[in-house]
């Protein structure tokens, strides 16, 4: 069944390709998605090594959470998980984010382990396998895909064995992030970010990424939405704000004494605001208030959604963000891969 759900992040992550045939491996990576990062590894114990050593080995969504215990008079038992949306957007700023390994592409038949050897061998079990296998194994590779020990299997044979694994990476690089985060998103959704799992929102969500061009994106709180990259690093915030938060901003700038030319746009609700404050909301302190009003578009999901795509936000950072683009550059620069990162 297809889901809608949008992931609280996503970014390009890397595919690992292992097959005992160098010639097999190199023609193979001349014809994958030119946009796709990707390591070749003709040793499956390399491999191995480098997989369960790098970051890649520990599942994404532990870098949001923290276990918490509050007060002396509870048990030790009794534990309460943290959930900090500011570790969501700070991974934008962790410029080793694009070697973070989702899928694994490997051979069924080699001399040194076979295929499904070396996916049993893979410690963070997040991880997506695609085996390549010929027709003599496709009985074995039906039975570990029932046992859901791979995620796919591609017959080498397959006259479209290219376009089929290349749209294969695509979604299962798309479900990693799904899965990774769906304890993350369901806890959420029941919050101020219901737009996470509701399909109509998703549809334009989607829209708007393939419209600019996105390749990455991040949850964020203050305002409530995502800050959205495209390949080159060009920054996006994607402001989403429902009825009832649009009417809590009013009865806030209201009792902040606000204009009466604000609070007419806000009560309007053609408008979706962006204060530059703490809170995201307004304060007399607040400088030119119509530079932080921005035209939204209305969309009816499951409830009244109001949005608008700011481009180059003030008030972020990003000198110090690592573009995809940049990233692809320095891996065609790469001879033998070097081991993953374990940042």
């Amino acid at each position: 069944m297809q889901r809608y759900d949008i992931p609280p992040l996503y970014f390009p992550s890397m595919v690992m390709l292992v097959d005992d045939s160098r010639a097999f491996l190199d023609n193979l990576g001349l014809q994958l998605d030119a946009n796709l990062a990707f390591r070749l590894y003709d040793s499956p114990f390399d491999a191995l090594v480098d997989l369960n050593g790098s970051s890649s080995s520990s599942p994404l969504v532990e870098r949001f959470f923290s276990v918490s215990h509050f007060g002396d008079d509870l048990p030790l038992s009794h534990h309460v998980l943290d959930l900090n949306l500011d570790h969501i957007l700070r991974e934008v700023h962790n410029r080793r984010r694009f070697e973070r390994v989702s899928v694994v592409v490997v051979d069924y038949d080699m001399p040194e382990v076979d295929g499904l050897a070396f996916c049993r061998n893979i410690k963070n079990p997040a991880i997506k396998k695609i085996l390549l296998t010929g027709k003599a194994d496709e009985k074995l590779a039906v039975q570990a895909f029932n046992q859901r020990l791979i995620d796919r299997f591609i017959l080498k044979q397959d006259a479209e064995v290219i376009p089929t694994l290349n749209q294969a990476i695509a979604e299962l690089q798309l479900a990693y992030f799904q899965e990774m985060a769906r304890t993350v998103g369901e806890a959420l959704s029941l919050g101020s970010h219901s737009f996470l799992q509701d399909a109509a929102f998703a549809g334009t969500f989607h829209r708007i990424r393939a419209e600019r061009g996105i390749v990455e994106f991040y949850l964020t709180s203050t305002p409530d939405g995502f800050l959205m990259l495209d390949a080159q690093g060009a920054a996006h915030l994607l402001i989403i704000k429902t009825a009832e938060e649009l009417e809590s901003h009013f009865d806030i700038a209201q009792d902040q004494g606000a204009p009466a030319a604000l609070l007419a746009r806000l009560a309007s609700k053609r408008y979706v605001p962006y204060f530059r404050t703490p809170q995201g909301e307004y304060h007399p302190s607040c400088p030119d208030w119509r530079s932080c009003l921005y035209p939204a578009t209305a969309l009816q999901g499951q409830e009244w959604y109001y949005y608008a795509v700011v481009s180059n936000p003030a008030g972020r950072q990003f000198s110090d963000i690592a573009s995809y683009r940049d990233f692809l550059a320095w891996l065609d620069t790469q001879g033998t891969p070097a081991p993953l990162s374990n940042g």
